[in-house]
């Protein structure tokens, strides 16, 4: 079965699509300041900013449409989609409880003449929707920055709306 079949079938789980994309998920990346990775108000789940964290810790870096290509950003921003899967799957314990993707706000570390910043940080919208199906789809924003934390291309920060433990969906 393809994985577009696998997608549109109901009763797979974002786990089963993990899976069929070969996407084994890391221990979410530690925050590298005074937060938390997440904050839980409600039915509400709030993920700080993640950025193109390795497994082994190293970081994408550099200037989007200067020495980065929009197409090496759009992977970045894909990797950093799995990191915040990764702290849902930390903050949750289970991703059958993720509801709907809300909103993102994607952050590109963007060279003063960029202009393709949508194009980026959908390598992380594009992971979700594959991720979770229709409670992927979400609002959002793609904006350039001047520069970001340790220089890395992008960062992105989630709200999710989640399903306490009895009404988890498959």
């Amino acid at each position: 079965m393809s994985f577009s079949e696998l997608a549109k079938r109901p009763e797979t789980t974002p786990y089963d699509r993990l899976e069929a994309l070969g996407i084994v998920l890391p221990p979410p990346p530690p925050p590298v300041a005074n937060f938390v990775t997440h904050v839980q108000e409600g039915s509400l789940l709030f993920l700080s900013g993640q950025g193109p964290t390795e497994p082994d810790g190293s970081q994408h870096t550099g200037k989007v449409g200067a020495d980065v290509s929009a197409e090496e950003a759009y992977r970045h921003a894909r990797l950093t989609g799995i990191n915040l899967i990764a702290v849902m799957q930390a903050a949750l314990g289970d991703l059958s409880r993720v509801r709907r993707v809300v909103k993102l706000l994607g952050m590109v570390n963007a060279d003063p003449e960029f202009a393709e910043h949508p194009a980026v940080i959908n390598g992380c919208s594009d992971l979700l929707i594959d991720v979770f199906g229709e409670r992927g789809v979400h609002a959002r924003s793609a904006v350039g920055f001047g520069s970001l934390p340790g220089r890395i291309t992008v960062e992105i920060e989630a709200v999710i709306a989640i399903e306490d433990n009895d009404n988890a969906a498959q």
